[in-house]
């Protein structure tokens, strides 16, 4: 076959290395006997692999538009290895999709990092400094992050002259087929260190505890991530760092339960008082925050007056406006009082003496019970209205 190899491919004879390469591509996903099992196509599959290997190495390609015969024989001959890396883009766009050929590089970004940090309720609320104490790789000092000793440098590896990648061939029906793998010698770098930093062991990046100082913002709850950029791991080589997460885990309060941005609380008082009405100092979550550095002179206020009516009932609820936790976004969330109203359960005889005349008083002596339905909640009444379909 003197079929010329431009004609071949389907390009000018002084298109550029892109051009030839989108080419066979496009011609390989076509071609291929996987995609078509016609002889024919296999055959033209065969001529135009050997033609890309030509045309894409700089070399043959010389030496073809000289007249020379880059292949030393025929199409599909021994000399017409082809390599099965420019298959595989052909198929699933590997340079394409950005990936790279060629030796990796030492120096890469850090891993990011992730720590816990227990707060109480009140400062997740209003928020918080801490110092942390942490565990990460920070870049060497003696070779400031190149893995060489002083004084020395990395040599290019003398197995894939600095490629980074070395040459597989077998065998096919098409053919040699010559596969590219990571070079063992280098690991893929192209480069060598043989004096490598007694300190890093080469790695360019040594473990050391530091400490950082976290601002917590107003309003965070369990699981909200604080990122500090660059505070993470230092990269393989001295690399850039990644970026460390604090992730927050807000302890359990002793008299308020957080739901969203309000804070719910119960306050119990004994039936005279619900019946007669009273008013009670309950503290603020602001109370908690009295005795830190500085919070004394704050002017926060600690608690606040709540007024409970005459007659109120066991489960009551009051709102407290804007006594809850800060938003993130701003805003203040509520405060949501429950009162439990407390029967006596032993009395003495004159106490019982007064409970009797007031039943009395009140005609209720023998009282006839008022026997009321069962409040269901809202997930109660959806369960109903599914079991009646």
């Amino acid at each position: 076959m003197n079929q010329d190899l431009y004609d071949l491919l389907g390009v000018a004879r002084d298109a550029d290395a892109d051009a030839i390469k989108k080419a066979y591509r496009r011609l390989a996903r076509q071609l291929h006997p996987d995609v078509n099992p016609d002889p024919t196509a296999q055959e033209q599959f065969k001529q135009v692999t050997a033609a890309y290997e030509v045309l894409s190495d700089p070399q043959k390609r010389a030496a073809y538009d000289r007249g020379g015969d880059p292949f030393g024989g025929g199409f599909g001959g021994q000399g017409a290895g082809f390599s099965f890396t420019d298959i595989m883009d052909a198929f699933f766009g590997g340079a394409a999709g950005g990936a790279t050929r060629g030796p990796r590089q030492r120096t890469r970004r850090g891993q990011d990092a992730l720590i816990r940090l227990e707060v109480d309720l009140a400062e997740a609320a209003f928020g918080v400094s801490r110092e942390l104490k942490v565990d990460t790789a920070i870049r060497c000092t003696t070779c400031g992050g190149a893995g060489a000793a002083p004084g020395s440098q990395p040599v290019t590896c003398e197995t894939c002259h600095g490629q980074g990648e070395v040459a597989h061939v077998q065998r096919s029906f098409l053919g040699e087929i010559r596969t590219l793998r990571p070079c063992p010698a280098c690991r893929g770098f192209g480069s060598v260190i043989p004096d490598p930093c007694r300190e890093c062991a080469g790695d360019g990046r040594v473990r050391s505890r530091r400490t950082l100082t976290v601002k917590i913002p107003a309003g965070v709850d369990t699981g909200t991530r604080v990122q500090l950029s660059e505070q993470g791991e230092v990269g393989p080589g001295g690399g850039p760092p990644g970026d460390l997460y604090v992730e927050i885990l807000v302890a359990q309060h002793p008299t308020f339960t957080r739901h969203g941005n309000d804070l719910h609380c119960t306050v119990v008082v004994p039936m005279t008082a619900a019946a007669l009405g009273t008013v009670l100092t309950l503290p603020t979550l602001e109370a908690d925050l009295v005795g830190a550095e500085g919070a004394g002179d704050s002017g926060l206020q600690t608690d606040f007056q709540l007024e409970v009516e005459p007659g109120t009932q066991s489960g009551s609820e009051t709102v407290v406006r804007g006594q809850g936790v800060p938003g993130l976004r701003g805003g203040r969330g509520d405060l949501i009082v429950t009162v439990h109203v407390e029967t006596p359960t032993r009395l003495d005889p004159r106490q019982e003496e007064l409970l009797r005349e007031l039943a009395a008083v009140r005609g209720e002596e023998q009282p006839s019970g008022n026997v009321r339905p069962t409040q269901r909640s809202v997930f109660g009444r959806l369960r109903d209205a599914f079991n009646q379909h």
